[in-house]
């Protein structure tokens, strides 16, 4: 009782912990300022790049435009940082309701070099963005004339010299900014030779009667429109049939197993086990023999649980609003923060499954939770930090940004791990099992092929991924893209959804292995469970090559990296939900019948 009472005061100060810190970092970029007639409003340049490909970005003045002699830069947050945000001050002075004719920024010769790097931003369709009072701000660099698309290679080229803003108010708070690009202000940049730019740019305030907490709500107007809002319902709708037709195939099974148990007393043993589909009562000695590579397999579950925990946390900060579009580095700051200290539900649900299961090597166990998600994930990063680095693109993190990460996972996530896995071994539970397991293991029959584990993780997979793949579409494009995904409701629903299908299918075909006598359901259900996530990683080729217009070496390294690491997490944490469902399941049905 004791332990008891200590795990749950743990939990409630690390999610009392978490919550304080993800509302006080991601909140912090939300601006409330009021301004009187002339003040000065932040105004922030960002980043510009190929408006396709979301990864590959580099600084604002990385472009030869009109630069300060001294660049001032805006102290980031982490996840800023992480999220490739290189804030500087903007070039234009904007101050509060004053307009301003067309004004030079400066006047500047561009030389051939400048001329050909500007060109090849502009056939990229580079865009920049921008911050003023932390609302976001985009626009392309120039525009190109070009027969074939496809070919750009005789393209007119031209850059936009004038940029005209717009800035909408109410009283004294800035309500939302527009920013326009004039076609007839443009440069031609089709030759290589120095060419005279003189940039400049125009400001034009205008009074609305929006008020301020409305002023975010055209960011996530495309998630909310008529036509989106159809296709989400449609796709729950889709997967509550699967899950009902999920349901009723359960419901079978267990009548079925009901009958069977029924006959045993109402029948003499011969005749009972001559009765189809009675082959799973015959291994009850060795169902629950423990499976090979126990340290392996209860690193993988205890990753699997932290990282369910970590999606619920997740989801409990988006629906209350932490989330709101545009908030910075927000969900990156939140991921970081809740990865490291729920590294201690990791280390205990392994440590403690590990001990349940008869396991001796305690640090072995540790070394392998602490390693098995994190591990790949340190070593993609490695390398497209390399890649961000050969580019030049604000994707590589700073030295600065790296040493806070390590510091984080020495101070916080290890240690956290280790006392998980101390209480972990401490508890001493023990697994309950309804049969005595048998000395030597039974022989398993030949199976047919469809029984075996690709053909199961085929069918185990392809359900649950059937119930979301409607919903990825949105997520991908919210992801890698420039859409704004904010109806976290409905992608809840689907995330519940999805669980509750894997639990399900695996329930199903654990049922059928055993009914074929095969015993080593353990790893089976596992896979089987987590197949999802292969599924999903084959939407990712599809995606790419389908739906997207990503291109490049650094944006392909990123989107498949990334997303590899992605889907692998899916692997862990709903195979740890198809062997937590599968193993509910066995010892219900062998609690049925009477074990020698």
């Amino acid at each position: 009782m004791e332990k008891s009472t200590a795990c749950l005061g743990g939990g409630v100060c690390i999610v009392m912990i978490l919550w304080w810190c993800c509302i006080r970092n991601v909140t912090s970029g939300a601006s409330d300022h009021r301004y009187k007639q002339g003040d000065s409003v932040p105004f922030y340049a960002n980043k510009v790049g190929p408006f396709h490909n979301p990864s590959e970005t580099y600084r604002y003045f990385d472009l030869p435009f009109c630069s300060p002699a001294n660049v001032e830069e805006k102290k980031e947050d982490l996840g800023e940082v992480l999220n490739g945000d290189r804030l500087v001050v903007a070039p234009f002075t904007m101050d509060f309701q004053i307009d301003q004719e067309p004004t030079s920024i400066c006047k500047k010769r561009l030389t051939r070099a400048e001329v050909v790097q500007f060109r090849a931003a502009i056939l990229k369709d580079y865009f920049f963005q921008m911050y003023y009072d932390d609302l976001p701000i985009w626009g392309f660099l120039g525009r190109f004339e070009s027969e074939d698309q496809d070919d750009t290679a005789g393209a007119k080229v031209y850059l936009f010299r004038h940029t005209h803003f717009e800035i909408h108010y109410n009283k004294d708070r800035i309500i939302d900014v527009f920013v326009q690009n004039k076609p007839n202000e443009v440069v031609s940049l089709t030759e290589d030779t120095e060419v005279d730019v003189d940039f400049t740019y125009s400001v034009q305030w205008t009074p609305t009667d929006m008020s301020f907490e409305k002023r975010l709500e055209k960011y996530s107007q495309a998630s909310l429109m008529l036509l989106n809002l159809e296709i989400h319902w449609f796709s729950i709708i889709n997967s509550c049939v699967a899950v009902l037709l999920l349901t009723g195939l359960l419901a079978t099974i267990l009548m079925h197993v009901l009958k069977n148990d029924f006959s045993k007393f109402t029948h003499d043993e011969e005749a009972v086990d001559e009765q189809e589909g009675s082959g799973w009562k015959y291994i009850h000695g060795d169902v629950f023999r423990y499976p090979m590579y126990k340290s392996l397999f209860a690193a993988a579950t205890g990753i699997g649980t932290q990282l369910f925990a970590l999606s619920i946390f997740i989801f409990m900060l988006a629906l209350v609003g932490v989330f709101y579009p545009y908030n910075r580095g927000a969900l990156v700051t939140a991921l970081v923060i809740i990865y490291a200290l729920t590294s201690g539900i990791a280390g205990y649900s392994a440590a403690s499954f590990y001990y349940m299961i008869e396991g001796k090597n305690w640090m072995k166990i540790m070394v392998l939770t602490g390693s098995l998600f994190s591990g790949p994930l340190f070593l993609t990063f490695c390398f497209l930090n390399t890649v961000a680095i050969a580019y030049s693109s604000t994707a590589a993190l700073p030295l600065g940004t790296i040493v806070v990460i390590f510091l984080l996972w020495t101070l916080v996530t290890s240690p956290l791990l280790v006392v998980g896995g101390i209480a972990g071994r401490n508890s001493r539970p023990e697994f309950q099992t309804p049969c005595r397991t048998n000395k030597y293991p039974r022989e398993i029959p030949q199976l047919p092929w469809y029984r075996r584990t690709l053909p199961q993780m085929a069918m185990a997979g392809f359900l649950p991924f059937s119930a979301i793949y409607i919903e990825l579409y949105y997520i991908f494009i919210s992801i890698w893209g420039h859409q704004i995904y904010t109806i976290y409701s409905i992608l809840f629903i689907v995330f519940i959804i999805l669980f509750i299908v894997t639990a399900f299918i695996t329930v199903a075909l654990t049922y059928f292995q055993l009914a074929a006598e095969d015993h080593q359901w353990w790893w089976r259900s596992f896979v089987c469970g987590g197949s999802t996530g292969l599924f999903i990683y084959g939407y990712c080729i599809y995606f790419y090559y389908v739906r997207s217009d990503m291109f490049g070496f650094m944006q392909t390294s990123f989107f498949f990296g990334y997303m590899a690491c992605i889907c692998y997490g899916f692997f862990l944490m709903l195979g740890t939900v198809g062997f937590r469902a599968a193993l509910f399941f066995v010892r219900h049905i062998y609690r049925s019948i009477k074990c020698e």
